[in-house]
C-alpha cells in the first residue's frame, strides 16, 4: 500500500504542478492584458485546486504511515529526513492554504482584474513554495 501511495503522490504531483503553473501564467496574462475572466479560466484554476488538494490528502496519508517520518529526534539531525518529516509537509500545507485562499478570493471579487489578480498572486506564491520543498533528488 505504501508503495502505491508513493507512486500516486509522485504522479499526481506532475499533474498538479503543470496545472498550477498553467493557471498562474494564465492569471498573470489575464491580469496584464485586462481580458475578461471566463468559465475556462475558472475551470483551470479549479482543476489546479482539486489536484493540489488531492495531492495534499495523499501526502498526509503517506506522512502518517511512512516509517521515514516516525522519529522526529532522528529526523532533525539529518537534513534529508528533516525535509520529509518537517519542511516538505509544512511548506506544502501553507502553499495549499494560500492556493485555496486565492481561489476563494477570486469568487468574491467584483472585477475581472481582481479575479485574475487573486489567482495570479496566491497560485504563484503557492507554486513557488511547493517547488522549493520538492525532494528533487528522489523525485526525478
Amino acid at each position: 500500500m505504501n508503495t502505491g501511495l508513493q507512486h500516486a503522490h509522485s504522479y499526481i504531483a506532475y499533474v498538479a504542478l503543470i496545472l498550477l503553473i498553467v493557471a498562474s501564467v494564465n492569471a498573470l496574462i489575464g491580469m496584464a492584458s485586462s481580458k475578461e475572466f471566463k468559465a475556462g479560466d475558472r475551470k483551470l484554476a479549479l482543476f489546479a485546486l482539486i489536484f493540489t488538494h488531492t495531492q495534499l490528502l495523499i501526502g498526509l496519508v503517506l506522512y502518517f504511515v511512512s516509517p521515514m517520518v516516525q522519529s522526529f529526534s532522528v529526523a532533525m539531525k539529518d537534513s534529508n529526513l528533516r525535509l520529509y518529516a518537517l519542511e516538505h509537509p509544512l511548506i506544502n500545507i501553507i502553499a495549499v492554504v494560500l492556493i485555496t485562499i486565492g481561489f476563494s478570493k477570486h469568487k468574491k471579487a467584483a472585477t475581472n482584474q481582481a479575479k485574475f489578480k487573486s489567482i495570479a498572486i496566491m497560485y504563484t506564491i503557492g507554486t513557488i513554495l511547493i517547488l522549493s520543498r520538492i525532494p528533487w533528488s528522489n523525485w526525478l
